[in-house]
């Protein structure tokens, strides 16, 4: 079953964090097992949140890639970049349609 990673964030700094998860895809190229999709969110009523949703193939590959060092050291980072303490929400995807 296919699992989404929604990360709920503050920052004034989105062009560092985008480029410090650019950096970290270059590093990571050819590795099985990480994210297979993200789409970032702007709240359009309130500046400076997000929110990114993280697609993997399973619940358990999430939980692979969340114990990799690397992950681990790219979130010290971002958390650097970050207003607050970020959100996590895990969800498992039910349902998943092309509306067009």
């Amino acid at each position: 079953m296919k699992f989404v990673q929604i990360i709920d964030f503050e920052t004034e700094r989105l062009q560092e964090m985008q480029q410090e998860v650019q950096e970290a895809g270059q590093r990571n190229a050819g590795r099985s097992g990480g994210p297979t999709r993200s789409v970032l969110l702007k709240d359009r009523d309130k500046p400076h949140r997000y929110l990114a949703l993280i697609e993997f193939d399973s619940f358990e590959e999430a939980m692979r890639n969340s114990d990799d060092p690397e992950t681990s050291a790219m979130a010290e980072r971002l958390d650097a970049l970050s207003i607050g303490e970020r959100r996590y929400i895990n969800c498992d995807v039910v349902d998943e349609r092309d509306l067009t």
